[in-house]
């Protein structure tokens, strides 16, 4: 396998924001109507796909736009309290520095992705965010086109169940990372390519796979 495009998801991947999302998800909770998490409903959700969790939390579909939207305005807040993980900087210079081509595809805006990256925005090439829950797909393919690439060229990296299923969506390879927001053993069961249980090993792959 060879990519010399590199797809990151922000959040559970690059950024540790899961601690922020369980301090405020239950208040957003309340103001759109669907249930509350519970600390012991925390492990069992992480080993839930998308689909399985909204119906736990008996969230209407209709309503996603509308708390996604609440979500980013929220987490412009306190984005400056949301750090990246230990090493996701270096991970991410190593990479541009052999070479490759990073891009970020979120949920959250641009503006609050470029503040969380900090001077390590400056190393992508390209962002698509504003993603819904099951919308990365097609930004995927939009940033494959902009970067005349064909799908064998790509990698999409993240830490949801999502994340992999919207690779396979767009034909592109998928790796997952075991520290964000899902549960390792609920990534594996979907077989992603690449598994990353450490930070620095994303980079060590990567570039021995440099065209």
């Amino acid at each position: 396998m060879r990519f010399p495009l590199v797809i990151f998801d922000l959040d559970g991947t690059l950024a540790d924001s899961f601690p922020w999302f369980l301090r405020n998800v239950n208040g957003v909770a309340d103001r759109f109507g669907f249930r509350r998490i519970a600390d012991e409903d925390i492990e069992s959700l992480r080993r839930a796909a998308s689909r399985e969790i909204l119906d736990r939390l008996e969230v209407p579909l209709w309503k996603l736009p509308m708390i996604a939207r609440h979500m980013r305005r929220l987490k412009t807040q306190h984005v400056a309290d949301i750090a990246l993980f230990p090493g996701a900087d270096a991970m991410l210079r190593a990479l541009a520095d052999v070479g490759l081509r990073l891009a970020l595809v979120s949920s959250d805006s641009e503006a609050n992705a470029r503040r969380q990256l900090g001077e390590a925005a400056a190393l992508f090439s390209d962002f698509d965010c504003g993603a819904s829950i099951f919308g990365k797909a097609a930004k995927f393919r939009r940033i494959l086109k902009r970067a005349a690439l064909s799908t064998e060229q790509a990698i999409a990296i993240g830490d949801e169940v999502r994340d992999i299923e919207a690779a396979r969506a767009a034909g592109i390879a998928c790796g997952a990372v075991t520290w964000g927001y899902a549960a390792p053993e609920a990534l594996r069961v979907f077989g992603p390519d690449l598994v990353f249980e450490r930070m620095e090993d994303i980079a060590r792959r990567l570039r021995r796979m440099v065209p």
